[in-house]
Formats: C-alpha cells, structure tokens, sequence
C-alpha cells in the first residue's frame, strides 16, 4: 500500500498547481471505505486553499472545510487539465478551475471525507491517534526512546502501529531496522539508548531518501503526474528473501510479524 512517501510524492506533485482552484463540481463513483460526509454539490464553489500532510493522509484545505484523502491499499490520485472518461475503479473526482483531481482505487479501502474543520469529530477520530511526524523537528530522539521504554511488543510492530512514530511502513520500517542494525523481533522496551537513537535517525534517513527518490512502485504506484519510485531498486533488505546481503553476504531472510512480511539480515541484525 502506499505509504508515507508515496503519500508525500503525490502531495507534491499537484499541490501547487492545484492551490488557488475553485472547486466546479464533485463526483462520487462506489461507495468508498467511508462515506464523504456531505453532499458533493455542496463543496461546488469552495476554493482549495493547500495540500497538507498529517500521516497517510493528505489534507486538502478548502476556504471552508477540508477534505481528508486516504490512498488505502492500492490508491493512486492523478491530476491533470483534463482526465479520460471515468473508468470503473475512479471512484472520486474532483473538477476545479485548474484541472481535474481523481483517484482510481481498484480495491476500495481509500477514502475522501469531508470535515468542517480539523476540530470537527470526523477529522479528529481518523487524525487523533497518530504519533509523531517523522520528517519534521518534533521527532526527538531521546522523547521516542523514552516511548520505546513502554511498548513490549517487537519493534518492527511498534513502528507499524502508528502512535509513537507516524508513517514509518513496512518497506521503509525494515528498511530502517536494517540501517540500525536492530532484529526486528527485538521487544522495543529493550532498545538502549544508543539504538534507539540509531533507529531514530535511519528512520529519518531512510524516508527523505525514498521522497527522493519518489517512493516505491511495487504494484501500479505512481505520482499525481504518473510518475514511477525508484526506492525499490536500492531497497537493501525488503523484498529480497534469498538473495545476498548487500553489506557482508549473507542471505537474506523474511518471516510474518502481524501479517505481514519483514525482511532482515541475521549477521547485521542483532537482538
């Protein structure tokens, strides 16, 4: 799914140009994984203000409300003068003065909700949760060792929760750990110091390498200007089961943590 720079490719890849627009009409396609939570002509004339980021999410700002975009599972937003003919899996469109915004979901699990306000109990029930933003100042690495200090969880489970540190996936989560040199099964209470701030900035480092490189394509993941990631190509562990560690040789490993695959190197690795 697409995960924190995927998110933040695609919001800057239409943000400005869509800044300034006034919304000529809204359309629904399925029902998505929430309901919008107003009727769509209500928003025709409204004026997007900014595209901001709070997580997986992406804050559309209007000069009266904002609409919250989830991507889901396999979400993508394009935006352009002008679109094709909706096809079956575009399932939100928005038309403004500047272009078309759409979002093709083949699955189903994104989502466009509407809030009055980031006040509003819609906005706060999907935002409140979410833990420290990873490319930002308030990410400090001696506040997240001492959050670290009171999960018994493994680590790598830790990460993808959420509420600690926000964004941080399961690409770029064993990725991270790799960079530390952390097990992923290693229970968070148990990191020292040093590795806690070890992982903090390989958490940090690897992100800002992937928005770089315009995240990861493993499926049909592109920008809002289609543009492909590259970050798979130099991923070090993820999606590499069998073959070679790149830093001493040894095989590369995968096992299941919350459903999920984790990748990891046990020479590099350590509990």
């Amino acid at each position: 799914m697409p995960e924190l720079p995927e998110v933040e490719v695609t919001r800057r890849s239409f943000a400005d140009r869509i800044a300034g627009a006034r919304i000529l009409a809204l359309s629904m396609g399925k029902p998505l994984r929430w309901p919008l939570g107003c009727e769509p002509l209500s928003l025709a004339g409204r004026v997007v203000h900014s595209v901001a980021r709070r997580g997986k999410y992406l804050l559309v700002h209007l000069d009266e409300g904002v609409l919250l975009v989830h991507l889901g599972m396999s979400g993508s937003l394009q935006f352009a003068p002008s679109l094709p003919e909706r096809g079956v899996h575009d399932h939100f469109e928005l038309s403004t003065t500047q272009g078309v915004l759409r979002l093709h979901d083949p699955r189903r699990f994104g989502a466009v909700v509407y809030a009055p306000s980031l006040d509003d109990v819609r906005a706060v029930k999907l935002l409140g949760g979410l833990g420290v933003e990873p490319l930002e100042l308030g990410f400090d690495p001696l506040a997240f060792h001492r959050a670290l200090r009171l999960r018994r969880a493994p680590i790598k489970q830790v990460l993808l929760a959420g509420d600690i540190v926000v964004g941080v996936g399961n690409i770029y989560a064993s990725e991270a750990l790799f960079m530390a040199g952390i097990h992923p099964a290693l229970r968070a209470d148990k990191l020292s110091k040093p590795r806690a701030q070890r992982l903090h900035a390989a958490i940090v480092s690897v992100l800002q390498r992937a928005v770089a490189l315009g995240g990861s394509t493993l499926r049909d993941f592109s920008s809002a200007e289609g543009q492909s990631g590259y970050f798979q190509l130099d991923a070090m562990v993820y999606g590499r089961e069998g073959q070679l560690c790149r830093a001493c040789g040894t095989a590369i490993q995968s096992i299941r943590q919350g459903q999920r695959s984790t990748f990891f190197c046990r020479s590099c690795q350590k509990k």
